[in-house]
């Protein structure tokens, strides 16, 4: 079977000068529920969980486990990300080179610990994990162009913005709205932690 999750080469848990990374459990599901039901998180996630059995149903599946990790501030799960591998285009002749080459990442936070610069810390944890750890040669994050905490999440972990789409996007409450996608290449970002 094809190894579709990059935690199993890692050594865990992570830890930044302030927080501790490391993958998911069930024991998390209730905390993490807890964050995902808050209004403010629901408003840019991809589904809003409408019961504690939907979250698990949605988040627990064995893709989701592969590849979610809890961000912990101390003792406290003050939120989590998301880390996938994927495979860039390639022409047939050299595909074996561009699998798994590059990552998808996310992030969120429970609203009580933002404004403390822990987004920042996680995510540029995660794109050390993913260059450093993992080898990858690039990583994107996405969000809605209207999601201003995350484009500066983004931008202070050295990603830029590649694509933006006009009304390219399905928002639940807001109809169609822009988005964008931010990258970084593993040189760009070696470069930057000089």
């Amino acid at each position: 079977m094809e190894e579709r999750t990059p935690f199993a080469r890692l050594d865990w848990p992570a830890r930044t000068e302030r927080l501790l990374i490391r993958p998911v459990t069930p024991d998390d599901f209730g905390r993490l529920y807890e964050i995902r039901a808050i209004p403010e998180v629901t408003e840019w996630l991809t589904g809003r969980p409408t019961s504690y059995d939907d979250y698990v149903e949605r988040y627990g599946t064995p893709e989701r486990l592969e590849s979610t990790l809890v961000v912990q501030a101390g003792p406290t799960i003050v939120g989590d990300l998301f880390l996938a591998l994927a495979t860039p285009y390639a022409q047939v002749e050299v595909r074996d080179r561009a699998e798994h080459s590059e990552a998808t990442i996310g992030w969120l936070l429970d609203p009580a610990y933002t404004g403390r610069g822990y987004a920042t810390e996680a995510a540029g944890e995660v794109l050390r994990i993913c260059f450093e750890g993992l080898g990858l040669r690039r990583v994107v994050a996405g969000a809605f162009a209207d999601n201003e905490a995350s484009l500066r999440v983004m931008a202070r972990v050295g990603m830029r913005i590649e694509t933006r789409t006009l009304r390219g996007s399905l928002h639940r409450d807001r109809g169609w709205v822009d988005g964008v996608e931010a990258a970084v290449l593993a040189e760009e970002w070696r470069a930057k932690q000089r």
